[in-house]
């Protein structure tokens, strides 16, 4: 039987965002809501790309739709603690990047959860059917390789 790896930390990231919980984001059980996690995650991807960018994203001729995402739980977090949200990004390919988002809670270095996000980049402009296309724009790559760690 094969050994968990290690959860991740603090330095696995390196663009942070911190967002506020609400009461709403909590479930009858007062902890985090499964599909808060997933909105944490969209929120940590998309924010870095406007602010890094400087553009709207939404209006640029190739948008980044989501093709998968996944959610590992370590620990229960939760309102009314804020949750810091570490991003990193382990590959940009022609038409795909694919992000990690460690959600932390409270002055643990270990992550509560951790998000693998895959953006596609796909045509905005002529309704092609949503196909990936190449390359990516160029505002969006120089936005996300600075987040790429060896």
């Amino acid at each position: 039987m094969s050994e968990r790896p290690p959860l991740p930390t603090r330095a696995d990231y390196v663009a942070w965002r911190t967002v506020t919980t609400r009461w709403r984001d909590d479930d009858a059980y007062g902890h985090l809501n499964n599909a808060t996690y997933y909105e944490l995650f969209d929120t940590a991807v998309n924010a870095h790309l406007f602010e890094a960018t400087g553009v709207n994203v939404r209006l640029l001729p190739q948008i980044g739709v989501v093709a998968e995402t996944s959610c590992r739980y370590f620990r229960e977090i939760g309102f009314p603690e804020p949750i810091e949200m570490g991003l990193v990004v382990d590959k940009v390919g022609t038409s795909s990047i694919v992000y990690r988002i460690g959600l932390f809670q409270g002055d643990s270095d270990e992550a509560a959860a951790e998000g693998r996000f895959v953006h596609v980049y796909v045509d905005n402009e002529h309704g092609a059917g949503n196909r990936p296309v190449v390359p990516m724009p160029q505002e969006i790559r120089a936005a996300v390789e600075p987040l790429l760690r060896a």
